[in-house]
């Protein structure tokens, strides 16, 4: 058995001077804070400690050939993302702003995985972008995953149109308060007062932005074959929620409707055109990578994404998400596809159940790494349905760490090392957490010994 020892170092924080975000020094084995570090979906821990055991026995650990760096739920915060770099070793920060850091040794030998939702909240959506961007135009291999908010800024932006499409035509408005400030960012960045004379008049630019009248009325009949009763009666509830608000609401952001929809048609040609600065966001969006046995996607699965997965593998997958997003947004927003974006395990969401983690299994994979739980004591290790879920939402964005109290600036990274250990590094908990397959093992089944006996 390997020794902790051998990993007791976090990698060099290279320009640490300009980092804001507090980074641990020291190092401990994942199990350390137990609850905080290790969860499940009400199977016990002694389920979790069972799974990895099995994982073990059976070699089933199939690790990456290089090093891979996942960075997830940045949230339009450029300078959580360039400290969250930093915090992997895989870039040298040179200044103060996002995009001043130029790769490491270890940089350039990685991979940069970006694991959903640069949209929305802020304080900048355009400037991670471009931090992105700065990211890639120094030839790292970036990698980067479709995230709910991220899906449904694309859906909402790309409904409003002067034609209308019962099936579609919420879906801007469904986006909510969440993009008024990426809305507002364009305005005033994008939109220059020519281009605001051509713009039609209030009412004309309103009635492109909302559902036309009826579409509450029809929707129920429009979604009876895609979506279930009761999701039918809370979309409803949601969406008049947003619309009754939404004007209102752009108006304390100093917008009006005719502000709004240019700002909508300049994304359109900033993210949608040929030239557009952000063409390239979408274009190389996937659902899902795997390497090894691990697979990474936003969110998680569910039992036809688990077939889907078992049959065809992760190349099908992602073909299938990038059909349905350009000509099926409807069923493929409130079906199975979008699942992988947005699931929680709840009862609302598709179902995952022992038999589509039979398949996941056979397909080859061990474990799911993913965001979208946002967590306030780093990363998490969680069994649901009997799958291993590495849990990497840390919450580094500025807005949901105001919203949540936590204090500080927020970093955050996952590593996945080719040599077989996993290490989490997060701003909110005082040690970099390491997994190893049979150190972590050890120390759980040590741990669940303890709690027995205290018990």
């Amino acid at each position: 058995m390997r020794n902790l020892k051998a990993y007791s170092c976090v990698p060099e924080y290279h320009g640490k001077r300009h980092v804001k975000a507090k980074l641990p020094t020291g190092i401990r084995d994942w199990s350390h804070g137990w609850h905080k570090s290790v969860t499940h979906d009400g199977a016990g821990m002694k389920k979790v400690v069972g799974r990895i055991s099995e994982l073990n026995k059976y070699r089933a650990w199939k690790w990456p050939k290089k090093r891979i760096y996942f960075f997830s739920d940045l949230h339009g915060d450029a300078a959580a993302f360039t400290d969250s770099l930093v915090a992997s070793g895989g870039v040298k920060r040179t200044g103060h702003k996002p995009a001043d850091f130029e790769l490491t040794k270890q940089g350039k030998k990685a991979s940069f995985i970006i694991g959903g939702d640069c949209f929305d909240k802020g304080p900048s959506t355009l400037e991670l972008l471009r931090t992105i961007r700065h990211l890639i135009d120094l030839e790292a291999d970036v990698h980067i995953l479709a995230g709910n908010h991220d899906v449904r800024v694309l859906l909402g932006m790309m409904a409003v149109d002067m034609k209308k499409d019962r099936f579609n035509e919420h879906f801007f408005i469904r986006t909510g308060q969440k993009i008024i400030p990426l809305l507002k960012e364009i305005r005033e960045q994008h939109v220059t007062d020519k281009f605001m004379a051509k713009m039609p008049s209030y009412k004309e630019c309103r009635k492109r932005l909302f559902p036309s009248p009826g579409w509450f009325e029809a929707f129920p009949e429009i979604a009876k074959n895609t979506i279930r009763p009761a999701q039918i009666r809370r979309e409803l509830i949601r969406i008049r929620k947003k619309h009754d608000r939404f004007e209102s609401l752009c108006h304390k952001h100093g917008m009006d409707m005719r502000d709004v929809y240019a700002a909508v048609e300049t994304w359109k040609k900033l993210f949608m055109d040929s030239s557009g600065e952000f063409r390239w966001f979408y274009r190389d969006m996937k659902l899902a990578i795997q390497s090894g046995s691990f697979l990474f996607v936003h969110a998680g699965l569910d039992n036809i994404m688990a077939r889907h997965l078992y049959k065809g593998g992760v190349k099908k997958l992602n073909k299938a998400f990038a059909h349905a997003l350009k000509h099926k947004p409807f069923s493929f927003y409130y079906g199975p596809l979008c699942n992988m974006v947005r699931t929680k395990y709840r009862d609302v969401d598709h179902p995952l159940t022992g038999h589509g983690t039979r398949l996941v299994k056979r397909a080859g994979i061990s474990a799911v790494i993913h965001g979208h739980r946002n967590l306030h004591d780093g990363q998490r290790l969680a069994l649901r349905k009997s799958m291993l879920n590495f849990e990497c939402d840390t919450s580094v964005d500025r807005h949901t760490r105001q919203h949540e109290g936590l204090k500080g600036n927020g970093a955050g990274v996952t590593i996945i090392e080719p040599k077989g250990h996993i290490l989490a590094i997060s701003s909110d908990y005082p040690y970099a957490k390491l997994f190893e397959p049979e150190i972590t093992l050890k120390q759980l089944k040590k741990s669940l010994k303890k709690r027995r006996r205290a018990a």
